[in-house]
């Protein structure tokens, strides 16, 4: 907290020695306001879920919002991820990992995987990372895009589409599309800093940014950007009842240091053809303790205990190229190419193999579990003109493309003391059994044609064929709709299907984590171990969504938007099969992998990804915005978003040994472990210099069957604890000041009052220490962030 201090005093010794000069250059210049009438993100045009050019999102025939680069910077969150949520309700995430699952930051939409939401970048297909969530709980499996690897500075905007759009994008668009514009101005640009601690006095962290455009002579422009964040650990662990003592340190965030950067580039080639790229490249090392081990496990080497410490190092890369032009033949067309990749390399400190101590006097402390990679090439051609046959009133979109990706996954074997007579203590390395290189290509086409039927009302229609070389054949339709009955008053509906393909993690992936007691490990469905616990071979997701609603705006300065959704899912990939005991010890020994020898056998639990279920998604969004001009007294923005979502199972499939392929605490993680209800409402009022932002938001409870910890019935996969977290609201505020022409002071809290989630029961707080939930999708267990932030625009 010394240093935390000290860093606060820097940034805001920084900007008060700035003051005085940037008064000196800024003495004649005012800084004016002046009536906003119309929503910007209403007005902003939009390039996602429609191919039509110059499409507001007011006239979008699908539900989707429109978040610029002002919005995120005004939630002061310190990563994109967090800013969405405090943004938009519909956006979720799960709460906290423990091993390498708490490394990357995941994100989806209405509750469902982050498998089943697409993520953009200027359009174009973003990679996923290879840092696979191996922590319990919903996310389990998935293979998220880390949108953290994108630096904040260079975002110009973000457009969520919060509707199924497989047949437009591909097939994991089921739960919707989030496309992040970056900057493409050829001049300007800010520099800000930002640093918070949060209120138990750890987890400083600071966040520098910084942005600028260049223009290319008369004919190009750049845009190129930086961001770079230091995080502290935070220690959410409650005292260890085996020691009285605080000296575990597992619960909390990963101690963090990443920096990203991207460039945004174009070049007219001639006055009909421009030449672009993006670039963008990220690092991160990070680190997280995992559960301390007591001085009797190993004291010659550990005589007061150990806590191993899980790090990860991480590169993440991407590369767009493309030619894109008008009117040829008249049409209007882009030709690009997009090579992305995540590799990581995961080790272990402050640990030791007991077994091997056993076996020989002697450890490594050290160990290299891992090393994994994806890549992702993607080729695009797209055209799209706009016709105006003599036989129809209306002009007839019409947009054509094909796509080619080509995709890879692999995982590398650990060091052979990694995984060796029961491998280093927390997290046991790769087996060579369990290793190997994976790869597909995918072939796409689509096409989409969108008109008006009459004056008020229109349509668009979508489809697209895909063969993947490990699935075979996909197809998947959209239909939308849009009745304008009055200038502000219009009704909307979709109806589209998917069938979404198992990602390589998804088919390959094995881990394993090792605790004082006991172990779990997730298997790859095609593995002997899955296979002796009754798993088969993945089949692709199948999906129908329905949407319906309407957009009102009855007044100039009021926007209403209320949108149903109903989403089916069959043969829902999640975790599934679990056993325990001998039947769990036989199948991790049939993948070559031991356990120690302090384990015990009721402790032991594996399982497998599986189609697990066929689930039933319902829900409504409804958001409104109303601006009021105070004249004199500045200007005043009032909005709220609610999302109600429940899903309930439909059926649930079983195994090849005829169990089901679900228990309670695998039921309750797909229908009760996200709240039914978020509300986030408030408003923000701008005067002069001055700049207000509070909005409080609201969490319904969430219910959870936890594993019981201790007892008769400790590590049961089917007896559990119910834990229910009650509603939770969070307010967040943020108070800015402009002391100078370009300069903006910032001071703002996120958890103004310091709110944490209902405690979970004791039986399932692991020793004490867990206390609370790590895998519910509520609110954060970190308590309140405040921050200071200063910023200066170029």
């Amino acid at each position: 907290m010394v240093a935390a201090s000290r860093r606060f005093g820097f940034l805001a010794f920084t900007a008060l020695a700035a003051l005085p000069a940037a008064k000196a250059r800024a003495q004649s210049t005012q800084v004016t306001t002046k009536p906003v009438y119309e929503n910007p993100a209403e007005e902003a045009v939009i390039v996602t879920g429609t191919r039509e050019t110059g499409k507001k999102a007011r006239e979008s025939l699908n539900p989707i919002d429109v978040i610029s680069a002002r919005e995120l910077a005004r939630t002061g969150q310190t990563n994109v991820r967090d800013a969405l949520m405090q943004l938009l309700p519909s956006v979720n995430h799960q709460t906290q990992g423990t091993t390498v699952g708490a490394l990357t930051d995941s994100i989806s939409l209405r509750g469902l995987s982050p498998n089943q939401t697409l993520i953009l970048v200027n359009g174009k297909r973003r990679h996923t990372t290879t840092n696979i969530q191996t922590d319990a709980g919903p996310f389990r499996g998935s293979t998220p895009v880390d949108i953290d690897m994108i630096p904040m500075s260079m975002i110009d905007h973000i457009e969520v589409l919060r509707d199924g759009a497989s047949a437009q994008y591909g097939s994991d668009a089921v739960a919707g599309v989030i496309n992040i514009i970056l900057k493409s101005a050829d001049h300007g640009g800010a520099i800000s800093d930002e640093a918070g601690a949060y209120s138990a006095g750890d987890g400083f962290t600071e966040n520098l940014n910084f942005d600028h455009g260049f223009a290319l002579g008369s004919r190009g422009w750049l845009h190129a950007g930086l961001s770079y964040q230091h995080r502290e650990r935070t220690d959410r662990t409650g005292v260890d009842t085996r020691t009285g003592l605080r000296d575990s340190h597992w619960i909390g965030d990963p101690l963090s240091d990443r920096i990203s950067a991207a460039i945004n580039a174009g070049y007219h080639i001639t006055t009909g053809i421009e030449a672009y790229t993006t670039l963008t490249y990220a690092h991160r090392n990070a680190s997280t303790f995992q559960i301390y081990r007591l001085p009797s496990t190993l004291p010659s080497i550990y005589p007061n205990g150990f806590s191993p410490i899980l790090g990860i190092t991480e590169n993440d890369y991407a590369a767009t190229v493309g030619l894109r032009g008008g009117n040829f033949l008249g049409w209007n067309w882009d030709l690009s190419s997009t090579y992305g990749g995540d590799r990581t390399n995961i080790g272990m400190q402050q640990s030791a193999n007991t077994g091997i101590y056993a076996a020989t006097g002697t450890t490594d402390t050290s160990f290299h579990l891992t090393d994994s990679a994806s890549t992702q090439l993607t080729n695009d051609f797209d055209v799209k003109r706009s016709f105006k046959p003599t036989f129809w009133a209306f002009p007839i979109n019409v947009a054509l493309g094909a796509e080619q990706r080509f995709e890879t996954y692999s995982i590398g074997r650990g060091s052979y003391e990694s995984y060796t007579l029961g491998g280093s203590q927390a997290v046991p390395g790769v087996q060579p059994e369990s290793a190997g290189t994976h790869s597909r290509v995918v072939y796409g086409v689509y096409g989409d044609i969108s008109t008006h039927i009459t004056k008020k009302l229109q349509v668009d229609m979508a489809g697209r064929f895909e063969h993947y070389t490990d699935f075979g054949n996909t197809e998947a339709g959209k239909i939308a709709a849009r009745y304008d009955v009055t200038k502000w008053f219009g009704i909307r509906g979709t109806v589209n299907n998917s069938i979404r393909a198992p990602t390589l993690a998804e088919e390959y992936h094995t881990s394993a984590t090792v605790t004082t007691t006991g172990a779990t490990g997730e298997l790859a469905p095609s593995s002997p171990g899955a296979r002796l616990l009754g798993a088969n071979n993945l089949k692709p997701e199948r999906s129908t969504n329905v949407t319906a609603g309407f957009v009102l705006h009855p007044l100039h300065n009021l926007d209403i938007a209320v949108d149903a959704y109903q989403l089916d899912i069959r043969d829902r990939i999640m975790d599934g099969g679990t056993y325990s005991g001998a039947m769990a010890i036989a199948a991790f020994e049939a993948n070559g992998r031991s356990l120690p020898s302090n384990v015990s056998l009721s402790g032991v639990s594996a399982s497998y990804l599986t189609n697990a279920a066929s689930t039933r998604t319902r829900g409504v969004d409804i958001t409104g915005n109303y601006r009021i001009d105070l004249e004199q007294n500045g200007r005043l923005t009032l909005d709220v978003a609610l999302n109600l979502n429940e899903t309930g199972i439909r059926h649930t499939g079983t195994n090849t040994l005829g169990r089901s392929l679900l228990n309670l605490q695998q039921i309750a993680y797909l229908t009760t472990d996200a709240p039914h209800n978020v509300l986030i409402f408030g408003g923000n009022w701008t005067k002069g210099r001055w700049n207000i932002n509070l909005h409080e938001m609201r969490y319904g409870h969430i219910f959870d069957q936890m594993t019981i910890q201790q007892g008769t019935n400790a590590y049961s996969t089917s007896v559990f604890a119910p834990y229910t977290a009650h509603a939770r609201f969070i307010t967040n505020l943020s108070v800015s000041y402009a002391p100078a022409n370009r300069w903006t002071v910032t001071a703002g809290a996120n958890n103004l009052f310091n709110t944490y989630p209902t405690r979970v029961p004791y039986a399932a707080t692991y020793y004490g220490q867990a206390k609370y939930d790590r895998y519910g999708q509520q609110i954060a267990f970190n308590g309140g962030f405040y921050y200071m932030n200063v910023s200066y625009r170029f």
